[in-house]
């Protein structure tokens, strides 16, 4: 255990330091289990690649980080059961060498496999679905200390609730993910892409390959980037000449400007195996130091063009405190708590600089921009939306809260984030979120 009444640990981002004083650091799970039963109100903590409070307590946290294994492999149904302290970059090289692949990968490899499932983070792979939609399985430590395993194959329509539970389930010990053939990936960038052409041909440009991102500050007729990754078996090495507009870049490319390229996989269409081209990021590296913040809100498909144009309307105030911002696709999934629950959402992603009060002052212009279209944010991001009009978004809310009722009845997962946002403390305000 870690007693942080003299040090404070920050998120990865560093624009938080947690306000729990004590930190378990479990080395077994029958360890963990007796923390958990013994403790009054705990929260799971992971990678820290959070920007709210969503991991934060104010008595304990808790982290398996030492428990980063696969478990096992099942060849005959193509699962792998891994342990919840691993990390993306952790376990895709080991699945390689097996010959299996993930469909989806979170952008940055560095993130624990089970935060991003559990805040429903959809990643840079396949645009069909976001990464909890490969959870099959969840073995976690309920609040009385016992361990629960929930499947989809045996719970039913219930497991809908699970992979996406925001941390109020219970301590999760290893979820189960589906696994598919390993594959290679080309990756090709290019730059300019005419504003004109995404009014014209925006769901052309978006499934044209296996993954496709645009990288845009908003402050002209062109989006800066597109990058296109496509499998290896349907896809050329020669980038086409003239993509909707765009030109093929001629120097490796970073997506924030003035960013290093090292620092990022390969493009130019080398092909390589899916863990080294899906994450934009290189696994052997961390690419930058964290200072930045980061929003994102999932919009209705079929409001895209019209979503963009309304955040473009907005760039003489977003453009000073803005990184980079990226679009992308996410297909519908039947989780309750994922943003594209029941319908097809395109994502706008938002890298900030570290401006917190410029933030909490223009995110609502964004917001009420975006209403029309009906948005939702991500929940580990920075967001200023009320809790009474983010609940309404949720149709599923209350059959969740029964879930979390039935294996935490007093609330001994729940922080302060989840009672803002899911149970209306009126006590609480955004600043005890952020």
């Amino acid at each position: 255990m870690i007693d942080r009444t003299s040090m404070a640990e920050t998120n990865w981002a560093e624009n938080l330091a947690y306000r729990a004083p004590q930190l378990y650091q479990p080395t077994s799970i029958s360890e963990a289990q007796d923390i958990v039963a013994q403790s009054d109100r705990i929260r799971p903590l992971g990678t820290r690649h959070c920007f709210n409070r969503i991991a934060d307590s104010q008595q304990a946290q808790i982290s398996l980080r030492a428990l980063d294994a696969i478990e096992s492999i099942d060849e005959d149904v193509g699962t792998a059961t891994i342990q919840a302290g691993a990390s993306y970059g952790q376990i895709c090289e080991t699945l390689d060498e097996q010959g299996y692949g993930l469909s989806n990968l979170a952008s940055l490899p560095h993130i624990s496999i089970v935060g991003a499932a559990a805040t429903a983070t959809h990643g840079s792979g396949a645009h069909n679905q976001n990464m909890a939609m490969a959870v099959s399985g969840v073995e976690f430590i309920d609040a009385d200390g016992d361990l629960v395993t929930l499947t989809r194959e045996t719970d039913g329509e219930v497991f809908g609730g699970v992979p996406v539970h925001l941390g109020g389930l219970g301590l999760v010990t290893n979820v189960r993910l589906d696994l598919v053939p390993s594959f290679e990936v080309r990756q090709h960038v290019y730059r300019d892409l005419p504003v004109s052409s995404l009014r014209e041909y925006f769901d052309e440009i978006m499934r044209s390959g296996y993954s496709v991102s645009l990288f845009t500050d908003y402050q002209d007729d062109t989006v800066n980037q597109v990058w296109r990754k496509q499998k290896r078996s349907n896809s050329s090495r020669e980038p086409a000449s003239d993509f909707f507009g765009a030109v093929p870049a001629d120097t490796k490319m970073h997506p924030v400007p003035g960013g290093d390229p090292a620092f990022c996989t390969d493009q130019f269409g080398r092909p390589g195996p899916w863990y080294n081209r899906l994450p934009h990021f290189k696994m052997g590296f961390t690419p930058s130091s964290g200072e930045e913040l980061q929003t994102e809100y999932f919009v209705p498909r079929q409001h895209s063009v019209e979503a963009y144009e309304a955040i473009a309307r907005l760039a003489g105030e977003i453009v000073p405190h803005l990184l980079i911002s990226e679009v992308r696709l996410i297909d519908a999934d039947d989780l309750w708590m994922s943003p594209a629950h029941g319908e097809p959402k395109t994502a706008f992603h938002f890298t900030w600089k570290q401006h917190p009060d410029a933030l909490k002052r223009m995110l609502p212009q964004i917001e009420e921009a975006l209403r029309p279209y009906d948005p939702r944010p991500h929940w580990g991001k920075v967001f200023t939306m009320s809790p009474e009009t983010l609940r309404a978004k949720y149709d599923r809310l209350d059959d969740f809260k029964d879930l979390l009722a039935t294996y935490d009845p007093q609330g001994k997962f729940r922080n302060e984030y989840l009672q803002y946002y899911l149970y209306g403390s009126e006590e609480l305000t955004v600043d005890d979120v952020w």
